[in-house]
């Protein structure tokens, strides 16, 4: 950390005699401007070459720029998309010299003239001291302008270059994000209270409540929490897992995130259950963290408590509901049988899950229409709908349980019909599980799993595998 602190002082010296260079009073720095204003001083920025200079224009500008009302950024990030977007002309001309004549100094010309200017303009910015959270939360910015771009069906040219400059970011963000500069820290009952208050913020799957439910999920031996954190954003953390450690595989989320209950001593757990895993940062959508967060979180687990055998999550089923209700209205529906459409018109019900008589009977239509939802519903590029299945199976998951009434909480009952399931990160079989999965979109299934699908069904593609 002392480290970081030095880095930062050294950029904000250089910022604070870069703003001389470039005749900048400190008071300055707080001025408004259109976006207009703003767009030129991205030119200026993106054409100078001292590093002073760019380093306090870059900072003047982030913060012009977080100065702008809702409106004004859409319109300061549009003009960036068209204004700063790939030379088509220059592509032409590089790639015909390059026909003409290929060399490596031609290669160079091209590979130039189609990197957008809008990414050198990214990297400037980025000199700023805090540049790159202002750039996460610009990006979130972008997301909106994009849906908006749609939403009132703009020139198509326009939605393209308000894409481009996206795929920019996810670009350069991919780059600066990458694993080797992660660092995996504890989350625990020691940690600084404004990073435990944005855990309780940025938790997206079991909300928590307070701080006494907070403590309850980090505090006791038998749970723990950990986190990925890069350098630039110190006290951000990206990513965040939750872990119970248990006796066995658990089928439900209730009991974990029971008020009252008896702690498990640390040493006697055998299981391991990720059943939390939360993104952070919005504008850090399609950046890869939980592959490398979960395996490495496994192995410090695996090191640190030996009796540890069996590493499972306790996940949620997002797109569950909402595909069930498309096939039992649909005429020919996928994994489901006339009965058992009638039987699933008791879910319609309020309270159905409470009456045994009445779960009993969707239980028995649900749990085979579950497992046609993860062995065979499909989306366009061949992978599973779900997208939490789509994540843990690339992993190299297998797909382990399927649990009827795991989550009966209004949001469990919602997207997934109170459904959740198990998947089981099987350290010898990782590796194969997440090659068959990415060569041939083969999911990887328990025995358990595939018998549940109905015998007068096409066959699905899914790999038995022995039950662990």
């Amino acid at each position: 950390m002392a480290a970081i602190s030095f880095f930062g002082d050294l950029l904000q010296t250089i910022s604070e005699r870069g703003r001389d260079l470039i005749g900048l009073g400190r008071g300055d720095l707080g001025a408004r401007a259109s976006a207009q204003e703003l767009l030129k001083l991205c030119e200026d920025l993106i054409s100078r070459r001292g590093e002073a200079s760019g380093v306090a224009l870059a900072r003047l500008i982030l913060d012009r720029y977080a100065s702008l009302a809702r409106p004004e950024r859409a319109d300061f990030l549009r003009m960036v998309a068209t204004e700063f977007a790939a030379d088509h002309e220059a592509v032409d001309e590089a790639i015909a010299a390059y026909r003409a004549a290929p060399s490596r100094a031609a290669l160079g010309v091209l590979h130039d003239a189609a990197e957008p200017r809008s990414q050198e303009l990214i990297r400037r910015l980025n000199l700023a001291r805090d540049g790159t959270l202002a750039l996460v939360r610009m990006r979130e910015d972008l997301f909106g302008l994009r849906r908006a771009l749609r939403d009132e069906e703009a020139d198509p040219d326009v939605i393209d270059a308000a894409d481009s400059l996206d795929s920019d970011f996810e670009h350069l963000f991919a780059s600066w994000f990458n694993r080797g500069f992660l660092v995996l820290r504890p989350i625990d009952w020691t940690t600084p209270a404004h990073i435990l208050e944005k855990i309780i913020r940025y938790e997206a799957v079991h909300a928590i409540a307070d701080w006494d439910d907070l403590r309850r999920r980090i505090a006791p031996q038998d749970r723990r929490c950990f986190a990925f954190f890069h350098p630039a954003l110190v006290d951000e953390p990206l990513i965040f897992v939750e872990v119970a450690l248990t006796a066995g595989i658990a089928p439900a989320i209730a009991p974990i995130l029971a008020h009252e209950r008896e702690p498990l001593p640390a040493r006697e757990a055998t299981t391991a259950i990720f059943y939390s895993i939360s993104n952070c940062q919005k504008g850090l959508a399609g950046v890869t963290f939980g592959n490398f967060l979960i395996k490495q979180v496994v192995e410090d687990l695996a090191r640190e408590i030996p009796s540890l055998k069996t590493f499972v999550t306790l996940s949620p089923v997002p797109g569950f509901a909402a595909w069930l209700d498309r096939e039992r209205r649909a005429d020919a529906p996928q994994g489901l049988t006339r009965e058992d459409v009638e039987a699933l018109r008791l879910i319609d019900e309020p309270d159905w899950h409470a009456d045994k008589a009445k779960a009993e009977i969707v239980r028995k239509a649900m749990i085979p229409a579950a497992a046609a939802y993860f062995l065979r519903a499909k989306n366009e590029r061949g992978k599973p709908l779900d997208p939490v299945a789509r994540f843990h199976l690339g992993n190299g998951a297998r797909l382990e349980r399927l649990n009827f009434l795991g989550d009966v909480s209004r949001k469990g009952l919602a997207q997934s019909r109170g459904l959740m399931v198990n998947y089981l990160y099987d350290l010898s079989a990782i590796e194969k599980n997440h090659e068959t999965f990415a060569n041939l979109g083969t999911v990887a299934a328990s025995s358990a799993v595939s018998r549940e699908l109905r015998n007068n069904l096409p066959p699905a593609r899914a790999v038995a595998l022995a039950d662990a």
